[in-house]
C-alpha cells in the first residue's frame, strides 16, 4: 500500500553498514565489504535529494502510461540524526 497511505521509510548509516527500514522494520542491510572508496563510496558526505522519478530504460522501451499524470509526491516531514561520536 506504498500509494494508499503515508509510510516512515529510514535509513541507517553506519561507517560500515547501511540499514534501509519501512515502518520500522528493516528490509534491507548492506554491510562493507570491500575497503576500497570505489566500492563503498558512502565514506564521503551526501545530500538527500527527494523525487518522483519516471522513466529510466524499462519506460524508454515500452513507454510510460499518461494515466499516471499528472502524479505527486506527499512528504510529511524530513528528518536527519547524528548519532554522538563514540
Amino acid at each position: 500500500d506504498a500509494h494508499a497511505a503515508y509510510h516512515a521509510y529510514a535509513l541507517e548509516w553506519e561507517p560500515d553498514e547501511l540499514r534501509f527500514f519501512v515502518d520500522g522494520r528493516c528490509f534491507l542491510r548492506v554491510r562493507r565489504d570491500n575497503p576500497s572508496p570505489a566500492a563503498w563510496p558512502f565514506s564521503r558526505p551526501f545530500h538527500l535529494v527527494l523525487n518522483l522519478a519516471v522513466g529510466g530504460r524499462w519506460a524508454g522501451r515500452h513507454g510510460i502510461d499518461p494515466s499516471a499524470f499528472p502524479a505527486r509526491l506527499h512528504v510529511k516531514y524530513v528528518r536527519v540524526f547524528q548519532l554522538p561520536q563514540s
